[in-house]
């Protein structure tokens, strides 16, 4: 059985349509990144995964435990870790104090080698914690009960790089150990790092489910090419050329004339291949594309919904 099993979830609050029949599965055991820039429609699916809102129509399944009953889900929290984005504490308690609260409702056999691995700063009041200390005690409190299953939103807002590298060692070695974990982010280079398989959201909406490995795949190569003389645009106009440029340098070579060509390139490599045959080259380079520009390419200019 699916750790998550969402099926056309639907968040409809009368002048925005936060989620549009949203539907994937979150397999157990799986680092699963749910994709899509800020305000597309990420929290609002969460919120309604832990039972924070009701959908509108569709629904969802936690371990088993329909989000639509209270009971299940009360029952199913005690195995879930939950990081919300912007996680609030009160302000008056110290960090001591907020985890044995969370302590008391949901065990803490993992405190110790929690707080070891991100050290918040426990006697301070959480009045005194930067953004980055709140982040780092979100993450003890979602993980010291050892649950089967975690929801992260935008988990790594405000860690300083060594902190987000020692999170995603960490989250590596929770998935080896069977956790499932099922985060947000618009980070794409900590998706490409931790994630196995993810689904980016449009305006609402999913646009597709699939392994990171598969997506990299889509993204193509980076291609940049050094040519004697001019070269025209339509030269390498061809399928599966993105954001094509095409500039002519002031270096000259023999015939006075240099120009440089870089686009994405996710065609059939045989007409790449004719096509570069057909130029003086001066230089060549390959290598793999960004999973950014795969990403633009779902989303353009465009901003999301909710």
């Amino acid at each position: 059985m699916s750790a998550i099993e969402v099926a056309g979830l639907t968040k409809d609050y009368g002048d925005v349509l936060a989620n549009d029949d949203v539907t994937f599965d979150v397999e157990s055991g799986e680092i699963f990144g749910y994709l899509g820039p800020n305000g597309a429609g990420k929290t609002t699916t969460i919120r309604t995964l832990m039972g924070l809102q009701s959908p509108t129509d569709g629904t969802a399944t936690v371990l088993g435990a329909d989000i639509r009953s209270e009971s299940e889900l009360v029952a199913a929290k005690q195995r879930i870790g939950y990081l919300p984005a912007n996680p609030a504490f009160d302000e008056t308690a110290t960090g001591e104090e907020v985890l044995d609260l969370h302590a008391s409702l949901k065990g803490d056999q993992r405190r110790e080698e929690l707080l070891e691995l991100f050290d918040p700063p426990l006697e301070r009041p959480i009045r005194d914690y930067s953004t980055g200390n709140v982040q780092k005690l979100g993450l003890v409190q979602a993980f010291m009960h050892d649950p089967d299953l975690v929801v992260m939103d935008e988990p790594t807002s405000g860690l300083d790089p060594l902190l987000q590298r020692r999170f995603n060692e960490f989250v590596r070695s929770e998935r080896d150990r069977g956790t499932t974990v099922f985060l947000s982010s618009h980070v794409l280079s900590e998706v490409r790092q931790i994630c196995d398989r993810v689904g980016i959201i449009r305006g609402g909406r999913i646009v597709t489910v699939e392994s990171v490995a598969d997506l990299l795949g889509r993204s193509g190569k980076s291609v940049t090419l050094r040519v004697a003389g001019h070269v025209e645009r339509d030269a390498v106009d061809l399928p599966g050329a993105h954001d094509l440029v095409v500039e002519r340098v002031d270096v000259p070579d023999d015939d006075g004339r240099v120009t440089e060509v870089s686009f994405t390139y996710t065609g059939d490599v045989n007409e790449l291949a004719d096509i570069i045959a057909g130029f003086d080259l001066l230089e060549f380079g390959v290598e793999e594309a960004p999973l950014e520009d795969v990403f633009m390419r779902f989303y353009g200019d465009e901003e999301g919904t909710a």
